[in-house]
């Protein structure tokens, strides 16, 4: 295992992302403070950050493994390909922006724009699930896709204002005992089928696996599964998905 401390490097990020990428398949960094682009491109390797890593962590990962002990700041997870980005905090705005593959897994909250411009990719799903609330537009443009927020903590404003703006592809779920919010005309919302609950079940499992049991603490608040998906009379829809 390659052990390195961040303070070392103040705020070179070339100098420690090379590093980084020179180290073993274990790769441990402490006292992350700011430093940005942490992990940008891996793959084969998995990746521990102990402290609070930078803007666009994880940006354009292609297979690796990252795990961060604390919170995340914004744009985690640009245009990432594969891999997984496990958060055992809370994160900023713009997280998984225009991902494509991969899974991003926040322990606690997100900020804006979580899940703008996801995209499903070849045999790629990109997923992201944020276990408490995220911040206004939502899924704003996502072309493809999962986002499952699970409000665990709060009562049902877990998605600020304007979700699925744009929206033309994949699936919004929020966990909630009802929506209280309009969404916009290109979205519809519905109370999750059986079949809904079924392509979620792996991640929500897996949310349990990294962050405990915490999902059945509030289950019995008459919490549901409510599901977004792209109205068919979408104008974005033609726009984009003809291309």
């Amino acid at each position: 295992m390659t052990v390195l401390d961040a303070k070392k490097y103040g705020f070179d990020y070339r100098a420690l992302n090379r590093d980084i990428a020179a180290g073993g398949r274990e790769v441990t960094v402490n006292n992350c403070l700011g430093q940005r682009f942490i992990g940008s491109g891996q793959s084969g390797k998995t990746i521990t950050l102990n402290g609070v890593p930078g803007n666009a962590l994880g940006a354009y990962l292609d297979g690796a493994d990252i795990v961060v002990n604390g919170n995340a700041q914004d744009a985690t997870g640009d245009t990432m390909n594969a891999g997984t980005i496990v958060i055992h905090g809370s994160t900023g705005d713009a997280v998984g922006y225009a991902m494509r593959g991969g899974a991003i897994y926040v322990k606690g909250d997100a900020g804006y724009r979580a899940g703008i411009h996801m995209k499903a990719y070849a045999d790629k799903l990109p997923v992201l699930v944020i276990g408490g609330r995220c911040g206004s537009f939502l899924g704003e443009y996502q072309a493809g896709g999962l986002i499952i927020v699970l409000g665990i903590g709060y009562g049902d404003d877990i998605a600020g204002n304007f979700c699925g703006t744009g929206m033309h592809g994949g699936k919004i779920f929020l966990r909630c005992s009802g929506l209280v919010r309009k969404f916009p005309e290109q979205v519809n919302a519905r109370e999750a089928s059986e079949a809904d609950l079924e392509e979620i079940r792996p991640y929500l499992e897996k949310y349990t696996e990294y962050f405990g049991e915490r999902l059945r603490a509030d289950s019995g608040r008459g919490k549901k599964f409510y599901v977004l998906t792209p109205n068919t009379q979408n104008p974005y829809k033609q726009l984009y998905i003809q291309n």
